[in-house]
């Protein structure tokens, strides 16, 4: 096979390019948020902290699909849940979540 790019640049990509465990965490995560609930869910839980029935109401979700999608969620590390009392609340683990919701929303350009 012919190679078209030169030697320091493929050493470059080499060198930066993620590996195996980091590409597929990163996949995990944005398998995670591909899904059109998983991204409402996420949309909500970036403006404000709410429990199950809160949320499910807002979004039009049932409680039990609202309470699965919270688990995958929490299981790809992007939602935290909080006890107070009988009430369970959930957040987005990290801001920079957001970020990355905001950076597709301008890529789509929505």
């Amino acid at each position: 096979m012919e190679q078209l790019i030169d030697k320091a640049t493929e050493n470059t990509v080499r060198k930066y390019l993620p590996r195996n465990a980091a590409l597929s965490a990163l996949a995990d995560f944005f398998s995670a948020c591909s899904d059109a609930t998983r991204a409402k869910i996420i949309c909500a839980l970036s403006i404000s902290e709410m429990c199950v029935s809160d949320l499910a109401r807002i979004l039009g979700l049932n409680q039990t699909t609202c309470s699965h999608q919270l688990r995958l969620l929490r299981a790809a590390d992007i939602v935290r849940q909080r006890r107070e009392g009988k009430v369970i609340y959930y957040s987005l683990k990290n801001k920079k979540i957001e970020d990355v919701l905001l950076a597709g929303v301008e890529f789509l350009s929505l």
